[in-house]
């Protein structure tokens, strides 16, 4: 299945986020392996968590005050580029 489908997680390394930023990655990889043509962590300064999918953010640690579950940014990528995917547990 050929995709185009981008997500970047911009993190801030001064805030020592790189962690988070690759655990996210990795879960959203395992499920959205045919899915996604590239997953990237993009560091940045200023305190800035932001995940994005083909440049649409889709969570923004600023506008929402607080990091995301695994099982929102799940469904928030879904929703981005595969919306007939079902998500089994994760969507309960």
């Amino acid at each position: 299945m050929e995709t185009n489908n981008k997500l970047e997680i911009f993190y801030c390394k001064k805030c020592r986020w790189l962690l988070r930023s690759s655990w996210i990655a990795q879960e959203i990889l395992t499920t959205f392996d045919e899915e996604l043509s590239e997953v990237s962590l993009r560091p940045a300064t200023g305190g800035i968590f932001e995940i994005r999918v083909n440049n649409q953010i889709i969570w923004s640690l600023q506008d929402k005050g607080r990091f995301p579950d695994i099982k929102e940014i799940k469904k928030l990528v879904r929703d981005e580029i595969a919306p007939e995917k079902s998500l089994g547990h994760t969507d309960r």
